[in-house]
């Protein structure tokens, strides 16, 4: 995940301290958010790479990530400790549901979940959430995309998650108006040994399309999905 920052360091040190990881930085500007111990590539852990930019847009709630909890109990517990950090209560048209919705101290939303079996075994991050028009269509671009296991397709939710069976569920959800994708994507990195145009090249005959979002010239390649919602392909590491 890579989420854009005012301040890349003070979000960066949030999000540790509401994971539990580690933070360190591959250069100026970039705070890298991760497990302790981490040696890429993990399944069972989703990244988070917190980059300062000049003006961050202005948030749209098209991407965040939920948080897994073990009881109703835990769950009040965790709400309490992410506002200790920092976080605030968020309205963002939800109504009466029985997760909790707050924003970090940069406004990006995300979801404290009650207790549900299938988030059991996820780790702290039950899965990230794409807001999208067609999770069907999302479905079988993304199934190819990643390496990774398709467990439920409808017309309202699609749900992926890394072949080994660990990690968070990366799911899109169906919802009826869609923002533009904003201050937070999605970023892939090939294995090591892959090749970055070779992996460019396959996405684009599943249906990824180049992107100008004025990156000039830089190590990655940005695309878009078949609903234009941004990722990057990062070098191989």
């Amino acid at each position: 995940m890579n989420f854009k920052a005012w301040d890349d360091a003070a979000l960066g040190q949030f999000w540790a301290e509401a994971l539990g990881w580690g933070v360190s930085s591959e250069g100026p500007g970039v705070t890298n958010v991760e497990p302790h111990g981490l040696v890429v590539p993990d399944p069972a852990a989703v990244c988070i790479d917190v980059v300062s930019v000049p003006d961050p847009e202005t948030v749209s709630y098209r991407a965040h990530l939920d948080f897994a909890s073990t009881s109703l109990t835990h769950q009040a517990q965790m709400v309490t400790r992410l506002k200790e950090l920092g976080a605030t209560s968020a309205d963002i048209g939800q109504g009466d549901v029985p997760w909790t919705v707050l924003a970090d101290p940069e406004g990006n939303v995300f979801c404290v979940l009650e207790p549900r079996a299938m988030y059991a075994d996820t780790g702290p991050i039950a899965a990230v959430v794409v807001s999208c028009a067609d999770p069907r269509a999302l479905a079988r671009f993304w199934n190819e995309a990643l390496d990774w296991t398709l467990h439920e397709v409808t017309d309202d939710v699609a749900r992926l998650r890394s072949t080994a069976g660990v990690g968070p569920y990366l799911e899109f959800v169906r919802v009826p108006d869609i923002t533009v994708w904003t201050r937070v994507h999605l970023d892939l990195r090939p294995y090591l040994r892959d090749d970055q145009a070779a992996e460019v090249a396959r996405l684009r005959t599943l249906g990824a399309a180049d992107a100008d979002i004025g990156q000039g010239e830089v190590p990655w390649v940005v695309l878009t999905d078949p609903e234009g919602n941004e990722f990057c392909v990062l070098t191989p590491g």
